[in-house]
């Protein structure tokens, strides 16, 4: 006779297998083209005069549109349902990162970044959301983690795809970073139609689940609900959200700094295009693919959460002292693995938490929040930080050290609000 255990086991595995190779694909899609800029810029830059300073500006301004649009875009999300709104986010950010081939000069570089990441704003939130409403608590890091995976995975696909695309300089007049932008945003905006057919709004609406399968989803979801469950805006005041926005804010500029900057840091040691897109920055994002889904199910299965955040960001700090401090190329390289790998395995872990204390409508509007301090400011902070302070210096040191004291901060306040954001598997939250 089949347990109850057992049967949970097989619907929730069903619904990853069903739900998180596509939503996946969204994201890998929406990080490639907020990351194909730092490919570009190994022509780009030389052909538009960027300046370190414009170019680190540019590339962080599409942040400071994703963080204004944080919480509006998943309150729109709450009011539509998640298949009609990630329908609209997938083609109207296809269509504005396609335009980016278009660019003129700085102004124009600046808008189509900034508006790039007004569009691209509910996605991430958005399908953490979603998750929510398919898995419980102590199945969603692993699900997290899985669907995130695609982020390092982004990079092991921009990285090769974008060197070949600027083998492309010339072909139909068109230089090769122009071509890199119009290929590689249009697959958005084709996926916008598949995911009508692919994802439900909710398991009820799902039609490859059974009766029984929507109710062992339905019972098991139900069993984190309160009784008194904050709405949208009133969940905004919970101060807990704000620690963890805060401490997300280093991740987030340390992750971004690194993956856009990375393919100049490697230009400067003396590859090629084709070598450095090709071999050198996608390695350290193929192991971090690894290291996050391994993490990410780690922290379900001992429901541990908060060392399965520190842990990972002092492997990072580690990382960006090495880099800082040593003059050997190959250590440099080392120490950039170890932040890549570092800041990716604690995503799954970290992700899980609001969705521990906060349910429905609340949960929409926290992980909104949180994502608009970390996504939104750092995502901005590290590349401008990074493009400041290279114009200053000439060199990557002084950002690398910059950036480590950040992740500091990070350990200090996860760290120190552990006792009221710990997660529990019976009723999600514990407080010891």
């Amino acid at each position: 006779m089949t347990s109850p255990t057992s049967t949970e086991d097989q619907v929730f595995a069903k619904c990853e297998r069903r739900l998180i190779p596509f939503l996946g694909l969204l994201y890998l899609l929406s990080i490639v083209d907020r990351l194909n800029v730092g490919f570009a810029a190994l022509t780009m830059n030389a052909d538009l005069g960027f300046s370190p300073e414009v170019f680190g500006f540019g590339a962080g301004i599409f942040f400071v549109g994703y963080m204004l649009f944080q919480v509006p875009a998943n309150f729109v999300l709450v009011r539509l349902g998640a298949r009609r709104w990630v329908f609209t986010i997938l083609i109207v950010w296809g269509a504005i990162s396609a335009a980016c081939a278009f660019v003129q000069g700085p102004v124009s570089f600046y808008v189509l970044r900034f508006l790039l990441g007004v569009a691209e704003a509910g996605l991430f939130p958005g399908v953490v959301l979603y998750l929510t409403y398919w898995f419980p608590q102590e199945r969603r890091a692993r699900a997290i983690a899985g669907f995130m995976a695609a982020s390092p995975l982004a990079f092991i696909v921009v990285g090769p795809l974008s060197g070949l695309l600027l083998t492309l300089d010339g072909f139909a007049s068109l230089k090769g970073w122009q071509w890199l932008f119009l290929i590689e945003g249009f697959p958005a905006c084709l996926l916008a139609f598949v995911l009508l057919k692919v994802v439900p709004d909710s398991p009820e609406h799902a039609t490859w689940l059974s009766a029984d399968e929507k109710r062992v989803i339905a019972d098991r979801v139900a069993q984190e609900k309160t009784i008194d469950e904050p709405g949208f805006w009133p969940a905004l005041r919970d101060p807990r959200l704000y620690a963890l926005g805060i401490a997300y804010v280093a991740v987030g500029a340390g992750g971004y700094g690194m993956r856009i900057w990375l393919p100049q840091i490697v230009q400067s040691m003396g590859f090629s295009n084709l070598a450095n897109s090709m071999i050198v920055s996608p390695l350290p994002y193929l192991l971090a693919v690894v290291a996050m889904i391994w993490w990410g199910h780690s922290s379900d299965r001992s429901g541990e959460r908060i060392w399965h955040i520190v842990l990972p960001v002092l492997l990072a700090i580690l990382g960006f002292v090495l880099g800082a401090a040593s003059s050997s190329d190959f250590v440099v390289l080392i120490g950039i693995t170890l932040v890549i790998i570092g800041l990716d395995a604690v995503i799954g872990p970290f992700w899980s938490l609001p969705s521990s204390f906060l349910r429905g409508p609340a949960a929409a509007g926290g992980i909104a929040l949180i994502n608009t301090f970390g996504t939104g400011a750092g995502g901005f902070i590290g590349p401008y930080v990074i493009g400041q302070l290279r114009g200053a210096t000439g060199g990557y040191s002084a950002s690398m050290a910059v950036l480590a004291v950040g992740l500091l901060f990070t350990c200090a306040i996860v760290l120190a609000f552990s006792r009221t954001i710990v997660p529990r598997h019976d009723t999600g939250l514990e407080k010891i």
